[in-house]
């Protein structure tokens, strides 16, 4: 996702809208990692390394013109290495190359200057309102399960306590998602824009830009707020309390290019309280936050249909749980009558 200066707020939609995410990757399945009686149990998928294929691609089609689709996952295993030559080679035949959903919030206009006044009011906005720690924030229950599972993954960092639980949620994951060998960023994207520069092939964005005029202001509103975010502090503790070894199942499927397998394993998207945290609050309807999600996948589904119709031959890419299942993309546009044809 892309942000600008709109400080915290724009920092809050990253982690609960952003591909990768954004809408990021979403699965539940099978315990793999258990809270009981304040300890943690790993029953471990060894995650993939070295060379990888990953998938094929999907081809959307109206007669010779033909978009190629790459279905995404995110995290991702960190030591893996994509072999990418398939994708480059399509690229480098794109007269384009259409970019994921994406959101950017703020003002384009924020200098060094004023944005360097902007960073006492952005970390106030960080932590919670009237520097209360995080155990005064959550119910007992979920403090003790945070407490379990910061210990695991995070250790002794006490700056963590004093942050709103959406954003200590979100660095509980992150720790948790190094520690078991996966990755959110720095596999795909690189990759797809590197080719489409060697190749002179114009990268479109899909992206939804909400102006932010007055970023002093939403700080400062943000500091005295209280975001209603103690369900995604909940759900994601039980996404790394029961997910984790799910999470490595879908990266290896990914990584061996095992779309059948990938589909079979189900999945839930735990950022949707995040999401709602965000989006639904006042703050957030004010600004013209609350449809963000919608408004940016229509973004890029009107982008890949222009593409099929300009370009003979196009490139795009779109995470996993977003293109497949009843209501997925794939579904939306074969039903707008374009042939699509499976890996």
């Amino acid at each position: 996702m892309a942000v600008a200066h709109a400080g915290t707020l724009a920092a809050l939609l990253m982690l609960a809208l952003a591909p990768g995410s954004a809408a990021a990757a979403d699965e539940v399945a099978p315990a793999s990692v258990q809270a009981q009686e304040g300890r943690v149990v790993d029953l471990e998928t060894l995650v993939v390394s070295g060379a990888q294929p990953g998938p094929g691609m999907w081809k959307v089609s109206r007669g010779d013109h033909t978009l190629y689709l790459l279905g995404t996952v995110s995290p991702l295993p960190r030591r893996m290495e994509w072999e990418s030559a398939e994708v480059e080679s399509v690229i480098a035949r794109s007269q384009a190359v259409i970019g994921p959903p994406t959101v950017s919030v703020g003002t384009a206009d924020v200098g060094f200057f004023r944005g360097i006044t902007l960073v006492p009011a952005l970390l106030r906005a960080r932590n919670n309102p009237g520097k209360r720690p995080l155990r005064e924030v959550v119910s007992p229950d979920l403090y003790a399960r945070w407490e379990v599972l910061k210990a695991r993954y995070i250790g002794r960092d006490r700056g963590v306590e004093r942050r709103r639980p959406l954003l200590a949620a979100q660095e509980l994951y992150e720790a948790a998602l190094r520690r078991s060998g996966l990755r959110t960023t720095g596999v795909i994207w690189p990759v797809v824009t590197a080719a489409a520069k060697s190749a002179d092939v114009p990268v479109i964005d899909s992206v939804v830009r909400v102006p932010v005029e007055d970023p002093k202001g939403i700080l400062q509103e943000l500091n005295t707020s209280d975001l209603a975010d103690r369900e995604c502090f909940e759900g994601t503790m039980a996404r790394i309390e029961t997910d984790l070894d799910n999470m490595r199942a879908r990266a290896n499927a990914w990584a061996v290019g095992d779309i059948e397998g990938l589909a079979a394993l189900p999945h839930e998207n735990h950022y949707s309280a995040c999401q709602q945290a965000l989006t639904g609050s006042v703050l957030a309807q004010r600004l013209g936050l609350d449809d963000l999600p919608e408004r940016a996948q229509q973004a890029w589904l009107e982008n890949v249909e222009q593409a099929i119709e300009q370009h003979q031959v196009s490139f795009t890419m779109l995470s996993m749980h977003q293109l497949l299942g009843e209501g997925g993309m794939l579904e939306r546009l074969a039903a707008k009558g374009y042939t699509v044809e499976s890996p």
